[in-house]
């Protein structure tokens, strides 16, 4: 079949040129529109539920309402997991779904489940979805920065939250814009309960009277005169006077008592939630530090992130001609840096390696129509992954744009072989009796090798099935690449046996140097029959000694360690350490404060974002004691001689300390896909799971203290599921009955007066502001002043709040997590010089050994090993399967299981090389390592198959002519076949190393993912080509003179 799709390529020359073009054309139209992005979305299908309950603490919020949502959800088809967050006022469960499910109909159904349980929710809990976003949709951050110092953080959020967020949200491709930093404005009524005494008015009054004094009402429509007039009843508050002014009862003689005669009516800040910092070293070194006021753009689900960012930016330039004079945008946290930078690295590594595999197709050759037939099929192959890419709706990003790397070296193989076999038949048709015409030499030299050319691409390309197999995060990383990878192979196979011949045919015309005339064969040859000569005359010891090699490499691959991927460099560094809970506002701002000057007085930093708390997004839910401050860093030609990132990360380590806060160093994106992925910030996480917080935090705490015993331990930190501090309020139920009160009655004067009691709010045009109802913070600042609060009977009498309840400090949940609807608390561990593989076994053994867990508990090991540990488990089924189907391919190419067997035995010698340069490059064994080794398979097979070729077709026309008696015959064979055509395979081995060489010496963006698939292939073609050269031609002849002595007589031996 292969045969006659050639010889109709021959046929239809000009059919097959003109479908080149229109693919080529197309695939220039899909490089042009296919989206850009750094890295693939690696984040799971999620969906967010995020309930506000106003000033209800952890544990009530988590068994009111998260756990009645999480056990609800759990229902919901395929849910994987089910993460629960309680804190002050707000619940959050996250819905993690299986990867194939569509985010829209996990939304769908996720709403469905949510209004058969909302009636069960306690009132004021009002559930949502968050925005159809990804786990990693934060690409963009700004800062509002006032030049003329003449606008407060107050002033600023307003702009931010009425004027920016509103005009940002409405850009196409925006699913929100999350607030973050300053003050927001609230208008607060500061009871003084000595007037309310005095003039004897409750508190509560005070709230209901304030409530029903601002509120419109419509009336409907008059007609008069023929005209219509709608009717509206106005009494909204417009000002701090109209609050002043409610009545909230009458004094002697009718006088009214109003708001203003017994509170204090003032503009003041919201309770505040989380805090930004901005610090920037000058070029003095002196640090630049202030609070600011930021927004997070938060993109849609599915959406071009470089396009987005760009609509974002010219939407900034337009608001800002609006904005008071002296406020400007600056440009924080910004993904497009990164993806220009990755796409660029790869774009040049793409154009190095072309340029690299078309000198070698140059010199090898020697003829520049031939070079340029080989060439050609490089862009054109490229063009026709791009635009399979584009329908199959893959952007361009490290991972796919590397498939195409990684394949550049192995597409032009065919070509190689295809224009090296038409010379030497050309050479032999010069001397041949009754020479062939052109177009019938074409085709018998296509025909001759192409379609065992095919198979060994398509080996290739099939190799790389373990990859698809691949799941979760690992496998949203790699599937591009695999992607990518097969269809540049799969464009290369379609090639070599439609457009190869017919370009051979039409430019290779003569002019062809034999192989004697070239310089670089004579070299090969010369070079190259010796050791021919002596593996045949020595091949059981070149078995043996290739078969030892084998062994020892058992040495460097046991040293080797392990991991799950290799850190990608994004330009960027994430503190993320966690604070002992229950930290005020005023000491974490302290904190933060002095970590981001020490980050920024790094001479690599260009600037830090510091971030503490939750920005006004269901995507974020960090508490007042996690820390996420990023600290951009300069351009790399911008660093101190010698710097590296994990060097710039080190003398962070050095310089950012706070007493009794453990460092923790991430990147923005990484820091995200891994708390989605498995709720843990960190390279490895311990989950404790069990019924009781105050046991989950004494089994965190023997953890910590245990695992710094551990070599590579970095810092640990247990979370204090207990850490925080109430101050509890329990009713005296027989003293509220004396008094005619129920619980109920008492706790409602007490939220009012200590916590406050919303009012309503204030409309200012199209701003809205809080009306807040309580007494002033002197009187509400310790448990005594608490205790003195007044509490109105039926009777109109007025009860110090401390009569009728207990009032004492407790220990309690500032921050309440579950997963599966099961309590759990995380012990964070951060590794550094060592791999994670080994650490975790070594931690696991201590742990095991010293810690003994009550009934009901249990540990969870969780973060980057979790996922390296199914990768591993998915590799260990899927690559044998694979190994059976390019066993299986080889047989139907060669129709013999023996010579399928030859071929396969250069996979296991292929590992020898790869193994050794990892334990050279001191490279872990990672999911990218294995990506290469399974790459290297395919090529390795390749090559096997190409020498098989020319053994098989000395063989066979010797055995022809009837010289195939004995021993001898047998190795002049093999000696012919391996040394008159070392030219192509030396092609085919130095265009696939030198197209990897850019990608092993690169770096940037994405580098470090891909020298580690890179480094496996080099070193295992090193050793695949010796084995393929010296190796398989002592196999082949041991075979082959067995096949001969079984039937033909007693052979002469010598």
């Amino acid at each position: 079949m292969l045969e006659r799709v050639i010889e109709w390529s021959v046929g239809h020359r000009m059919a097959v040129i003109l479908g080149t073009l229109a693919l080529s054309l197309a695939g220039g139209w899909a490089l042009l529109s296919t989206p850009v992005d750094a890295i693939p979305d690696l984040s799971d299908v999620q969906v967010i539920v995020m309930t506000e309950w106003p000033g209800q603490a952890p544990q009530l919020v988590e068994d009111q309402v998260t756990y009645p949502l999480s056990t609800e959800l759990l229902k919901v088809p395929g849910t994987r997991v089910v993460r629960g967050m309680s804190q002050f006022g707000l619940s959050a469960v996250y819905v993690v779904f299986e990867d194939e499910v569509d985010l829209y109909w996990a939304r769908s159904r996720v709403m469905e489940y949510l209004n058969g349980v909302s009636g069960r929710l306690p009132e004021g809990a009002m559930p949502m979805l968050g925005p159809d976003a990804t786990g990693v949709g934060w690409v963009f951050q700004y800062m509002l920065a006032d030049t003329s110092a003449t606008l407060d953080l107050a002033e600023i959020r307003g702009i931010q939250d009425w004027t920016v967020r509103p005009a940002l949200t409405a850009v196409s491709g925006v699913a929100e814009v999350a607030s973050f930093g300053g003050f927001e404005k609230q208008y607060q009524i500061e009871i003084d309960p000595a007037k309310l005494l005095a003039y004897d008015v409750p508190i509560e009054r005070v709230v209901q009277a304030v409530r029903a004094s601002n509120q419109n009402v419509g009336g409907r429509v008059l007609e008069l005169g023929g005209a219509e007039y709608i009717v509206q009843g106005e009494g909204r508050f417009s000002d701090l006077d109209d609050i002043r002014g409610v009545p909230v009862g009458t004094g002697p003689g009718g006088v009214p008592i109003t708001v203003g005669d017994v509170a204090t009516v003032q503009i003041g800040p919201e309770i505040r939630r989380g805090i930004a910092d901005f610090a920037m070293a000058g070029p003095d070194g002196a640090v630049a530090q202030g609070e600011v006021v930021t927004g997070f753009v938060v993109m849609r689900y599915g959406e071009n992130p470089l396009a987005v960012i760009e609509r974002v930016k010219a939407r900034m330039m337009e608001i800002e001609a609006s904005l008071p004079a002296g406020l400007s945008f600056v440009t924080g946290y910004d993904r497009s840096t990164l993806i220009e930078r990755a796409i660029d690295t790869l774009r040049e590594k793409l154009v190095e390696e072309s340029i690299i595999v078309a000198l070698v197709t140059a010199i090898f050759l020697l003829h520049a129509p031939s070079a340029l037939v080989a060439i050609a099929t490089l862009p054109i192959g490229i063009l026709m992954a791009v635009l399979a890419m584009r329908v199959l709706g893959l952007s361009a990003n490290i991972m796919s744009l590397g498939g195409i790397a990684i394949a550049i070296g192995a597409m032009i193989d065919a070509a190689i072989v295809l224009v090296e076999n038409l010379h030497k038949h050309m050479e032999r048709n010069e001397r041949a009796e009754r020479p062939r015409g052109h177009w019938e030499l074409v085709t018998a030299s296509a025909k001759e090798v192409g379609p065992s050319l095919f198979i060994s691409l398509l080996i290739i390309t099939v190799s790389f099935v373990p990859v698809f197999a691949l799941e979760a995060q690992e496998g949203r990383l790699f599937h591009p690449l695999a992607w990518t990878k097969t269809l540049a192979m799969a464009a290369a196979a379609l090639l070599s046996i439609t457009l190869v011949p017919v370009m051979m045919g039409l430019v290779i015309r003569g002019g062809v140097k034999t192989e004697t005339a070239n310089p670089i064969n004579r070299f090969l040859i010369r070079a190259y029959r010796p050791a021919i000569r002596f593996v045949l005359r020595y091949r059981w010891p070149v078995i043996a000694t290739a078969t030892a090699a084998l062994a020892i490499t058992i040495l460097p691959w046991r040293s080797l360690g392990s991991e799950f991927m290799p850190p990608l460099n994004e330009g960027s560094v994430m503190d993320m350490p966690s604070l002992f809970p229950g930290v005020g506002a005023s000491q974490a701002k302290w904190i933060l404060e002095q970590r981001d000057r020490a980050m920024a007085s790094i001479p690599e930093v260009e600037m830090v974002l510091g971030k503490i708390g939750r920005a006004e997004s269901a995507t974020d839910m960090a508490p007042m004691s996690m820390i996420e401050s990023v600290a951009i860093l300069k351009p790399e030609a911008e660093w101190r001689e010698g710097m590296t990132f994990d060097a710039i990360v080190a003398e962070m380590n050095a310089t950012v300390t706070t007493p009794g806060v453990a460092n923790m160093w991430s990147m923005p994106i990484k820091n995200r896909l891994d708390m989605l992925a498995t709720g843990i910030k960190t390279p490895v996480g311990i989950k404790i799971f069990g019924p009781d917080l105050a046991v989950l935090d004494r089994i965190g705490e023997q953890i910590e203290a245990t695992l710094p015993r551990v070599a590579g331990t970095s810092a640990v930190f247990a979370e204090r599921a207990m850490g925080g501090r109430y101050l509890n309020v329990d009713v005296d139920r027989p003293a509220a009955a004396r008094h005619g009160m129920t619980v109920e009655d008492v706790q409602l004067a007490m939220t009012a007066a200590v916590g406050g009691a919303y009012a309503g709010e204030v409309i200012e045009g199209r701003e809205r502001y809080s009306v807040l109802v309580r007494y002033p913070r002197e009187l509400r600042d310790t448990p005594a002043q608490v205790a003195s609060v007044l509490v109105s009977t039926p009777s109109g009498a007025q009860v110090a709040l401390g009569e009728l309840a207990t009032i004492r400090v407790i220990r309690g949940s500032p921050l309440i997590k579950s997963e599966n609807a099961n309590l759990n608390s995380v012990v964070y561990v951060d590794v550094r010089g060592r791999d994670i593989g080994s650490y975790v076994r070594e931690a696991r053994s201590l742990l095991e050994a010293r810690l003994t867990l009550p009934t009901g508990y249990r540990l969870e090991w969780s973060g980057q090993f979790e996922a390296m540990e199914r990768a591993n488990r998915r590799l260990r089924v899927v690559v044998p399967i694979t190994l059976a189907v390019i066993f299986l391919l080889l047989y139907m190419n060669f129709g013999s299981v023996a010579e399928a067997g030859i071929v396969m035995l250069s996979l296991p010698f292929a590992l020898v090389g790869g193994v050794w340069l990892m334990w050279l490059l001191g490279y872990n064994t990672s999911v990218a390592t294995a990506i290469g080794f399974i790459a290297l398979a395919g090529v390795a097979a390749e090559t096997g198959v190409v020498m098989l070729i020319y053994l098989d077709h000395a063989y066979r026309d010797r055995r022809t002519e009837g010289h195939m008696t004995s021993r001898a015959d047998v190795d002049a064979a093999v000696e012919y076949g391996a040394v008159e055509r070392v030219r192509p395979k030396m092609m085919t081995v130095t265009a696939i190393i030198a197209g990897l060489l850019p990608i092993l010496w690169g770096h940037g963006a994405g580098a470090d993912v891909m020298k580690r698939i890179a480094a496996p292939m080099v070193g295992g073609m090193v050793s695949s080509t010796i084995l393929t050269l010296l190796v398989i031609p002592a196999i082949y002849s041991l075979w082959k003179e067995w096949e001969v002595r079984r039937l033909s007589p007693p052979l002469n031996r010598t």
